[in-house]
């Protein structure tokens, strides 16, 4: 039986977090995720560091399966972020990637940008 809709649903707490551990400790909270899905030979997470390590990010992905849903949509997440188009995401990536799926995150920095500025 194949997969149909596949999607992941992506709760905001970054908000949270930054306002609890200052943008500092956030920063290093998402490199510490960053290297959790990264291989560690090349420092970049890749299609294969990624399948590895999809249950930390709560996907059901068997490493050793060859289930063509399950690939297309860690490949998916790869390219959402892929900025240089080399397949695979830096630390830089990543973090633009975080920060751009959570729209709340977001707003708040363009708020403090705006009274910056005025």
């Amino acid at each position: 039986m194949g997969k149909s809709n596949i999607g992941v649903v992506f709760e905001d707490h970054f908000p949270a977090m930054v306002e609890k551990l200052g943008a500092e400790g956030f920063m290093n909270e998402l490199f510490k995720g960053f290297e959790l899905l990264m291989d560690p030979q090349k420092h970049l997470i890749t299609f294969h560091s990624l399948k590895k390590n999809a249950a930390l990010l709560g996907l059901k992905v068997d490493d050793d399966d060859d289930d063509d849903d399950d690939d297309e949509l860690l490949h998916s997440m790869l390219k959402e972020g892929d900025l240089d188009g080399d397949g695979c995401l830096d630390h830089m990536e990543f973090c633009v990637l975080m920060f751009r799926l959570s729209p709340n995150l977001m707003n708040q920095a363009t708020n403090i940008m705006s009274q910056d500025f005025q």
